[in-house]
């Protein structure tokens, strides 16, 4: 879905709201603050911690910190913003259903770096005039305490616009992440929806699946193989549903960055270790059935997420 041309003026300097200072959030706009954006962080558990030390960045392209930030613990508090960005893990997106509302103005434009399929529908369900755009991130990055991210690796950003009306402002927000010093890209939106799909459905679910990181799936022979039989999974999913640009050389460049990465841990793996609850619907259950309204079955993937679906009641 891609938005019709209207040409509103813009502030000399974009508001930013993070909602899920974490990881991703917490990385991209720390990023963005560093490089003299106006940018207001939502915290839950590190709030009293980062309101008075800021926050850190250990990044592999050099760490910096930020002493002071605007942080809060209630969107209440926050200011209206002109782009908000979601790094909120998808099992808490009904949350955003009164997260967001006191962030938007007229003009705002939401931007959901999140994983999975069907992100965007649901919450344009919810707030039929919103301007979404979606958020693909490729980067290795964790938080595991507080007002501290570990970059580790990669940190690009695919940009994917759904409902954003305002052209103006989408190519403003690629600017400011590039202007940041991200590598940011513009993409059309099923194509960078159901490519991040290509890793996170093989990767977040195996090492979960087989108590393992990224770099021992790659090692084995076995393991290898089915890596590549769930990615082609997806690549059949999403020629099934017509979308173009997902091919067998993106599997190839997949497997090729994954061996170039440090031993890697993804988000769901961390969240299973930590007892916090994963995104299977977003991740797995959505696109499964996506591909099953089109004809298509993901047999090797619709395992995987039974194998996750009793871990979560074990």
């Amino acid at each position: 879905m891609y938005c019709s041309h209207l040409f509103v003026p813009l502030p000399p300097i974009m508001s930013y709201a993070i909602i899920g200072t974490g990881a991703i959030g917490g990385y991209y706009g720390s990023k963005l603050a560093r490089s003299g954006k106006e940018v207001h962080f939502l915290l839950h558990r590190d709030y009293e911690y980062v309101k008075e030390h800021g926050l850190q960045v250990d990044s592999c392209d050099g760490s910096f910190c930020l002493p002071q930030v605007n942080a809060y613990c209630s969107t209440k508090d926050m200011p209206k913003a002109d782009v908000v960005l979601v790094g909120l893990k998808s099992v808490n997106q009904p949350l955003l259903k009164t997260l967001l509302p006191p962030l938007l103005k007229q003009d705002t434009v939401v931007v959901l770096i999140q994983n999975g399929i069907g992100l965007e529908p649901d919450v344009q369900e919810w707030f039929p005039n919103l301007q979404l755009v979606a958020g693909l991130a490729f980067i290795c990055s964790a938080k595991t305490e507080p007002g501290r991210i570990n970059h580790q690796c990669y940190g690009s950003i695919n940009l994917g616009n759904y409902s954003c009306r305002n052209s103006q402002q989408f190519e403003r927000i690629l600017s400011d992440f590039i202007e940041a010093g991200i590598e940011a890209h513009s993409v059309e939106y099923n194509e960078a929806r159901w490519k991040k799909a290509v890793w996170n459905m093989p990767f977040n679910g195996m090492t979960v699946a087989l108590h393992t990181q990224t770099d021992l799936l790659l090692k084995h022979p076995a393991t290898r193989q089915l890596i590549i039989d769930q990615m082609m999974e997806v690549v059949g999913a999403a020629g099934a549903l017509g979308i173009s640009g997902v091919d067998e050389a993106f599997v190839d460049k997949m497997v090729r960055m994954t061996e170039e990465m440090v031993p890697y841990s993804p988000s769901m793996r961390l969240d299973y270790d930590f007892h916090r609850p994963m995104e299977i619907d977003y991740l797995y259950t959505r696109p499964i059935a996506e591909a099953r309204k089109a004809g298509f079955h993901m047999a090797k993937l619709e395992m995987l997420e039974q194998e996750l679906r009793f871990l979560t009641s074990s």
